[in-house]
């Protein structure tokens, strides 16, 4: 179940969509990238994210901050770019360095430019049915199973992994599509036993190949949420795929899906903030 053409098609939507609005308004849809530290793996998922905005028209504004950067020092870097009108949507690079209140900055994000979904007023919007930006990878992760044709309705979806941004999310987006939600994290017991149940699985632990082969149902769908060291899983991608109806590959599966919704919000956040249609 790749995502490559998927986010293919939705980019191709809002590299048109970038030039409506720059025709409509003089100006480009732009999205401000905050890096805090020099974390390798952090400095590369933003230079893509930049790059991906070039290739669509959408113009970029970096933002480096040295990892001694106080909350307040980051909050007050945010606020200043919500208050700037040029800037249209956000994104607060995740994990930033442990003496951080991450929430906290997260939550500095006003709502119409949280394009990646993770401040709590746009988890609640998303979670009531209301107007915000959902969390770009749960969000992702729908589009790509619409794609395939995978119905949650009335099946039963595991989610592996309660992050804020991703396990939590994910959980509210298929219960809004009537499936029926479990979710587990590493407190739960016998986790083997629930995850063969499960008609949808969704692995979102951050742990290499946690997910086994013989834990999954037959014919199941199973979306690979994860990413490690190495271009690896959450799921034992050779043993899932003897048994899974549907499994994305790491790479080339949730991320491709992932940065496209990144650029469909942030576009729809320039359309919003203009009163354009």
């Amino acid at each position: 179940m790749p995502g490559t053409e998927s986010a293919r098609e939705i980019m191709a939507c809002a590299a048109e969509r970038t030039v409506r609005f720059e025709q409509q308004t003089g100006e480009k849809p732009c999205l401000a990238t905050v890096l805090v530290g020099d974390d390798p793996a952090s400095a590369t998922y933003v230079r893509m994210k930049r790059n991906r905005c070039a290739k669509l028209g959408i113009e970029s504004r970096h933002v480096p901050l040295p990892a001694s950067t106080t909350t307040e020092a980051l909050v007050a870097a945010i606020t200043e770019l919500a208050d700037d009108p040029a800037v249209h949507g956000i994104l607060l690079q995740h994990p930033v360095p442990g003496h951080i209140d991450e929430r906290a900055a997260f939550d500095a994000i006003p709502v119409g430019k949280d394009v990646d979904g993770v401040g709590s007023s746009s988890f609640a919007a998303m979670a009531f049915g209301r107007d915000g930006f959902a969390s770009c990878t749960p969000a992702g992760i729908m589009r790509l199973l619409d794609a395939y044709g995978v119905d949650p309705s009335g099946k039963h979806a595991v989610v592996i992994g309660r992050s804020p941004i991703l396990g939590k999310p994910m959980a509210m987006l298929l219960l809004a599509r009537d499936a029926t939600v479990t979710v587990c994290h590493s407190k739960t017991g016998d986790l083997p036993s629930i995850v063969r149940t499960a008609d949808i699985v969704v692995a979102a632990v951050g742990k290499p190949e946690f997910v086994r082969g013989e834990w999954l149902k037959p014919g199941a769908v199973v979306v690979d949420a994860g990413y490690n060291e190495g271009n690896v899983g959450d799921v034992a991608f050779d043993e899932a795929g003897t048994r899974a109806q549907l499994l994305t590959p790491v790479p080339g599966g949730v991320g491709p899906m992932t940065i496209a919704l990144l650029m469909e919000q942030t576009v729809e956040a320039a359309f919003r903030q203009a009163g354009l249609p």
